[in-house]
């Protein structure tokens, strides 16, 4: 069996980027609602980066780990998070 390992530099993006597109233009990936996420999902994320750093998140987010990109968020010194706090 490979061995997988992530990449922190996803995360990181997925913090940094904004939707380019659409409804939630301008908002940052890791703020995009669930509900949003997972319309996308039953569409097709868009290929390439785009769509990586999506279902990035909407998997991140589906399984309760929001933490894990506030914690990064807060690091960055992104602010203002529209996570709730702990």
């Amino acid at each position: 069996m490979e061995n997988v390992y992530a990449d922190p530099s996803v995360l990181i993006d997925v913090v940094n980027t904004s939707m380019p597109f659409g409804k939630y233009k301008g908002t940052l990936i890791c703020d995009l609602p669930v509900h949003y996420l997972e319309w996308l999902y039953k569409k097709g994320f868009p290929a390439g980066k785009l769509g990586m750093l999506l279902s990035s998140a909407y998997e991140i987010k589906i399984n309760g780990l929001d933490k894990l990109l506030r914690q990064i968020k807060d690091k960055l010194g992104k602010g203002n998070s529209h996570f709730p706090k702990l």
